[in-house]
């Protein structure tokens, strides 16, 4: 994995490739390439590092055609180095790109060997392009060699290939990994996400699982997995290529910290656009389906997997309706009791990470019936495979730290937890005026909360050189600790832990000393006395404080105590507002160590291996 995009037209199409590559730098690589066919032959260029020195090199060969291929690689099976950058070629003649995770490469790496091929890379994406030749020998057409090639494959991929022989012709297939088409005026495009593809068109078509395509400059045509002809809607996206720039910020990350108002109160539209909460915001089938349910199980990674352990907290306390949160790599490899009353809710910006879609097929294959979607792609598989769904409009989320996706995500799950309630019998008439009312005033408070970001930068500038952090936090705050401790080390490579406030004591006291900032998270809850003891247990050791607390939680500032007041107290929407200063305290300790806010080191945005 991670990017790609290809392109058949009658212009030249490498600036296209380019730009769509500099599009999908946000999911992270370790390096970049593309093929171009020209001529009657092959071009093909790799380079380890960013887009730029690939651009550099294309710009000294001078490299040019109408037909190309072009990938970023997120290194899973060999180094990161230029033999191992796609694309991958066989006999000068036939290029592939590639996504995904090909389970039985070793078995098909021996058997190509076998039979005289040769390979130059470490990379289970070298087996899929000698399969193709081999089976073009055969076939003496692209499609039908590469329909016979992917019969082959097992496990996860996205492909695009293109031949020397075929030089008007795109072939892309799926299983498991995104990939859509863009459909132009006499000229057509692939790509694993449409930002790659918004400057040059907003008309595209989702493939389905299996999907094998064969593109042309005047047309396409999609097969499934069974080789039948597969009508794929052609859409118009939402998306624009302006709401996927820059602008006047820092970085991307930057950017969408604050956007988080905007973004807030589009995705609650839906629901504060009506004087009461409608069960069919989250589908037509919504209605019947949620007075069905009798508890709710949340399955989701990382940050989304945050968001889920604050809904469990939401969801037993305001609906009254027992609720679970799995981490979804972990989910299908246990042994677990269907129950076909539970809601099975799965997690995640993109709608395409593998490890909660295989969990959420899994819990389908067990025996669960009731699946909602929360996510910000509309044709992401996540929800189609869902049968209820909620899409958050946060928008392109371009850096590899997720912020905006993540507090739309605790909006939705917030949503989820009213609508429940209501239909549980837990919320009245005036109860739900009142949910209502603070729902509207939450992009406000979220506003107000960005003006700290001065004070922000104070702790930051304290923080950013130290080698440890440690991230407190009780009740439904406490995984607000762990999605501030998850911001700093992904993008200040400071090392971070998270714990609730009342388990200090139980070993993480040990820590505690003066080098070991302590960032404690205070609103003035029913839990707020607890904590202030837990604090002192840090003083007492030394400890140095970073204390958000509200306005009214009678905490004050003293040395080694510093502390940063929030305008004002939401409540139960509390841990939407302490999210943000969290976030913005990782952003900036990572611009005083120098690190790459927008692509951290390791990690990729969109995570569509397991």
């Amino acid at each position: 994995m991670c990017g790609i995009i290809g392109a058949v037209a009658q212009r030249n199409v490498v600036p296209i490739l380019l730009e769509g590559l500099k599009r999908l730098e946000y999911r992270g690589y370790d390096s970049a390439g593309l093929a171009i066919v020209a001529n009657g032959g092959l071009t093909r260029v790799r380079k380890p590092g960013r887009v730029a020195e690939l651009e550099a090199e294309i710009k000294i060969r001078q490299t040019h055609g109408r037909l190309g291929i072009a990938h970023t690689r997120w290194a899973t099976h060999g180094a990161p180095n230029e033999r191992n950058a796609h694309p991958h070629v066989s006999a000068n003649s036939f290029a592939v790109v590639h996504n995904g995770i090909i389970e039985n490469h070793e078995d098909l790496r021996q058997r190509l060997s076998d039979i005289g091929y040769a390979f130059s890379s470490e990379t289970d994406t070298e087996v899929i392009v000698h399969l193709v030749h081999h089976y073009y020998q055969q076939e003496k057409d692209l499609f039908g060699a590469t329909r016979k090639a992917t019969r082959e494959l097992k496990g996860a991929y996205a492909i695009g290939v293109i031949c020397a022989d075929e030089p008007h012709k795109l072939i892309c297939a799926r299983e498991g990994s995104p990939l859509l088409i863009g459909v132009g005026i006499e000229e057509h495009f692939i790509a694993s996400d449409i930002s790659a593809l918004l400057p040059v068109t907003q008309k595209i078509v989702y493939l389905g699982e299996g999907d094998v395509a064969e593109i042309g400059l005047l047309d396409f045509k999609v097969f499934d997995r069974d080789g039948n002809p597969a009508q794929r809607q052609v859409q118009t996206s939402e998306l624009s290529a302006e709401r996927s720039e820059l602008g006047g910020y820092r970085h991307f990350m930057q950017k969408e910290i604050f956007e988080q108002p905007r973004a807030l109160a589009e995705t609650l539209e839906v629901a504060l656009s009506c004087d009461s909460l409608e069960p069919k915001m989250f589908g037509d089938a919504a209605p019947s389906a949620l007075q069905e349910i009798d508890s709710v199980a949340i399955i989701a990674c990382g940050t989304s997997f945050h968001a889920a352990q604050v809904a469990r907290y939401w969801l037993e306390g305001i609906a009254g309706i027992p609720c679970s949160a799995e981490v979804a790599s972990e989910y299908r490899y246990r042994d677990s009791v269907a129950n076909p009353r539970t809601l099975i809710v799965t997690i995640s910006q993109s709608g395409e990470t593998a490890d909660t879609l295989a969990a959420l097929k899994h819990a389908k294959a067990i025996g669960h019936i009731h699946s909602l979607s929360i996510c910000n792609v509309p044709e992401s598989a996540l929800v189609r495979e869902s049968s209820l769904r909620f899409l958050t409009r946060a928008g392109p989320e371009i850096g590899v730290a997720s912020t905006k996706a993540f507090t739309t995500q605790l909006a939705a799950l917030y949503l989820l937890t009213l609508t429940l309630g209501k239909l549980r019998g837990r919320i009245d008439e005036p109860r739900e005026r009142g949910f209502l009312e603070a729902l509207r005033h939450l992009p406000a408070m979220v506003n107000q909360v960005l003006l700290l970001e001065p004070q922000i930068e104070f702790w930051a500038e304290r923080m950013a050189f130290k080698q440890h952090a440690l991230f407190l936090g009780r009740g439904l705050h406490y995984p607000i600790a762990m999605e501030g401790a998850l911001k700093l080390k992904e993008i200040s490579y400071i090392h971070a832990e998270a714990y609730p406030a009342g388990e200090l004591k139980h070993g993480p006291l040990a820590l505690v000393d003066s080098d070991m900032p302590v960032v404690a998270i205070a609103p003035n809850d029913a839990l707020l006395e607890k904590l202030k003891s837990n604090l002192q247990e840090v003083r007492a050791r030394g400890g140095e404080l970073y204390v958000l607390a509200d306005q009214d939680s009678q905490i004050q500032a003293q040395e080694g105590v510093h502390l940063i007041k929030l305008p004002e107290h939401a409540g139960l929407l509390s841990p939407i507002l302490h999210t943000v200063p969290l976030q913005m305290l990782a952003y900036h300790a990572a611009l005083q160590k120098g690190t790459d806010v927008d692509k951290p080191r390791n990690l990729a945005k969109s995570v569509t291996v397991e």
